[in-house]
């Protein structure tokens, strides 16, 4: 029996994001539970997001997913974006109320992205959520490296 492509699509996704379920197995993480973007961020104070590695930081790339992501959704509910990428990049130090808000934005995003997998017109929308998935799985490798350079893991 084949899958949907919605089927196909979502566990790619939900990896990404919050990492493999514990009867899911991995397709491309680590198979620890918290390995996603989600669980990586949540392991971080903002002091430790804040620190800067080869002139980034984990609070950067964290807004930087969220723009993105907020990029694609608008692109999928058939709006043209004012994109700015420059200015994805521009967040260097935050303090706990904002390191907490940059991950909360960015579960909003990630939520509007699923949702839109349902959609009755998703071959419309594959291009944009494969891209996303990408994008983010790239900045997820991008994280955990920064991580082991700063030892917080």
């Amino acid at each position: 029996m084949g899958y949907s492509i919605q089927d196909s699509i979502k566990p790619i996704l939900k990896e990404a994001f919050e990492g493999p379920g514990a009867e899911d197995g991995s397709w491309f993480t680590n198979t620890q539970l918290d390995s996603g973007i989600f669980g990586t961020l949540k392991a971080m104070s903002a002091d430790e997001a804040s620190i800067s590695i080869y002139g980034s930081t984990i609070a950067s790339h964290a807004d930087h997913i969220r723009y993105y992501l907020w990029v694609i959704n608008t692109m999928i509910r058939g709006n043209e974006p004012d994109r700015n990428w420059e200015s994805s990049w521009e967040i260097t130090r935050v303090d706990e109320t904002r390191w907490h808000q940059i991950q909360k934005d960015l579960y909003q995003e990630y939520m509007i992205l699923n949702e839109k997998i349902d959609s009755p017109d998703l071959e419309d929308k594959v291009i944009n959520i494969l891209g996303a998935i990408a994008h983010s799985s790239y900045h997820l490798g991008a994280l955990r490296q920064m991580i082991k350079t700063i030892n917080v893991e």
